[in-house]
């Protein structure tokens, strides 16, 4: 019987910070690299080949799955593992070849980002983890859809495959970058889907990335309105809106959304940290009844976060909302409730 290839399959541009180190942790797990360049002026394109990449180059034509589609084509194995360039496989290579002895399914690996949070031409704040499961393991006949944060578009089962990235584009002068070519191209896919969820939802993530607090209530207001219950982003789409509303001021709203969703998300410490933050806001906004009813409540939602422990699992998770972000917060309410007066 023929051994099944396996291709990672990188599309990239002005790359030279990150993608040797990218092709090097792929490297040991498949048969071959191909990079896809859409218009390197930084030498990318000579690092992927002195890194043992096949390089190939087209115009940039403002869809990254028409990027990955042609990187896909051009590829051409049973297989593609597809990375970017600003990300490094560190756990769970060895679980590919076995992976590619089995019937067509898609593999949905964990996508852990370090980003910062920030209002645009504020400071950054401290560096935070963040998972997301996400499809990057393909069979040969699966193809993309969407200009941006593009989706693979097939019906064939997904399964999580125990493999494990790092991904650093959302820190420092990174993420700057992305951001009003991110928001045109969501706008584009939108006039042409004007009820899609995904859509609707990375718009108001770019929008609370730029602190548009109000903006970005609306975005994922209208996503979770269309969400269906089975999607995997559903967790993170509620705390963000969540966060958003609180942001906004628009904290009754939110306490009320919470409220309809306790019962869905009891093992989420997400969840609770966001809510918790949002009883917070409302004992300083309702400082009479803050002492003997809100406080009490944002101690028993940061208390539940460490009862539940970290859930990398859940799709959006921040790492620490489990443990050590709810642990502090704890510890700053507690030495408020049991001060004097």
């Amino acid at each position: 019987m023929r051994t099944p290839t396996l291709a990672l399959v990188v599309i990239a541009r002005d790359e030279a910070r990150c993608i040797r180190r990218c092709l090097d942790s792929a490297r040991p797990w498949v048969d071959r690299m191909l990079v896809l360049d859409t218009g390197s002026v930084d030498g990318t394109p000579d690092l992927a080949r002195a890194a043992g990449a096949e390089v190939h180059h087209r115009a940039w034509a403002d869809s990254f799955a028409q990027a990955r589609n042609q990187a896909l084509e051009l590829a051409d194995a049973d297989w593609h593992l597809v990375l970017d360039a600003d990300e490094q496989l560190t756990q769970g290579g060895e679980l590919l070849r076995p992976w590619t002895r089995q019937p067509p399914q898609l593999g949905v690996i964990c996508v852990h980002s370090n980003f910062q949070s920030g209002a645009a031409g504020q400071p950054a704040g401290p560096a935070q983890r963040h998972q997301a499961w996400i499809t990057r393991l393909l069979p040969r006949q699966a193809r993309y859809q969407g200009r941006i944060h593009e989706q693979v578009c097939t019906p064939l089962p997904r399964r999580r495959l125990n493999l494990h990235v790092e991904h650093d584009g959302y820190l420092g002068p990174q993420r700057a970058g992305k951001r009003d070519r991110n928001r045109t191209l969501l706008l584009r896919d939108l006039q042409e889907r004007p009820d899609d969820p995904y859509t609707l939802y990375q718009l108001g993530k770019e929008a609370q990335a730029l602190d548009e607090a109000a903006e970005a209530s609306d975005w994922f207001a209208r996503a979770w309105a269309a969400t269906p219950a089975r999607a995997a982003w559903r967790h993170e789409l509620l705390v963000r809106l969540l966060q958003c509303l609180g942001r906004a001021g628009r904290r009754e709203q939110a306490l009320e959304l919470a409220e309809s969703q306790l019962q869905a998300w009891p093992h989420s410490p997400d969840f609770f940290f966001t809510l918790g933050d949002l009883l917070l806001d409302q004992a300083l906004q309702d400082p009479g009844r803050a002492r003997d009813h809100w406080l009490p409540l944002a101690e028993a939602a940061w208390q539940r976060c460490l009862e539940i422990g970290e859930r990398p699992d859940l799709d959006g998770s921040v790492h620490g909302r489990g443990s050590h972000l709810a642990e502090h917060n704890l510890a700053v309410l507690r030495a408020h409730l049991h001060r004097p007066g």
